[in-house]
């Protein structure tokens, strides 16, 4: 019996490897004769570097490829390219093929839950490769022109935020850390009521009060 502990999470394993270590309070000398060994091979896929991987050509330092490459879209997509090498490499390249497929599938659904990736059609890596290069690539385009836009009304809320804050030191003098704190947070609809309020309001309190 071999015991082996495959491990994909995104922060290293750091727990033994033998049971006997992992005993506490440490028994007394005289128990410890009695006190069990077990040890596991561990396999944590997030220490291998792509250099090792590259130099493992099997199907499943393929699948560590992929699973290493997280959410980075372009970076699944050399992944993928690298296990479609590997299985038209393999003997049983069929087999292998829609065994990796279906495990891709599953793994896309679920590191990218809200991507909606067209994967129905995907029934063979070798085969449909051109079309999931098509869905990453065309998700990738979405991702930075979304980060665009988060960055423009990001950069534009900072904006009104700042000319706000010298208006509010122009009429009430220094500003106490909290107005900072409440700037920082604010949303753009609340940084437009405070900038009409401003024009009445007589203490800080009372504007930030609404």
């Amino acid at each position: 019996m071999l015991p082996i502990v495959l491990y994909n999470g995104s922060q290293r394993w750091t727990a033994k490897t033998d049971i006997y270590d992992m005993v506490t309070p440490e028994p007394p000398t005289f128990l410890r004769v009695y006190q069990p060994h077990l040890r596991y091979y561990l396999i944590d896929e997030g220490r291998y570097t792509d250099e090792e991987l590259g130099l493992r050509q099997t199907p499943l330092s393929g699948v560590f490829g992929v699973e290493n490459a997280g959410q980075s879209w372009e970076a699944l997509q050399q992944a993928v390219d690298r296990v479609v090498a590997i299985i038209q490499a393999d003997p049983h390249k069929e087999r292998i093929d829609n065994i990796i497929t279906r495990w891709l599938k599953r793994h896309l659904q679920r590191v990218a839950p809200k991507a909606r990736l067209d994967l129905e059609q995907l029934n063979s890596l070798v085969e449909d490769r051109d079309m999931l290069a098509e869905n990453l690539e065309n998700l990738v385009k979405k991702e930075r022109q979304e980060g665009r836009q988060e960055g423009r009304q990001e950069g534009r809320i900072e904006g009104f935020a700042g000319l706000l804050r010298m208006q509010l030191a122009f009429k009430f003098g220094e500003l106490p850390p909290w107005v900072d704190e409440k700037l920082a947070s604010a949303t753009d609809e609340q940084i437009g009521d405070w900038g009409t309020q401003m024009l009445t309001a007589n203490s800080l309190d009372a504007l930030f009060k609404h």
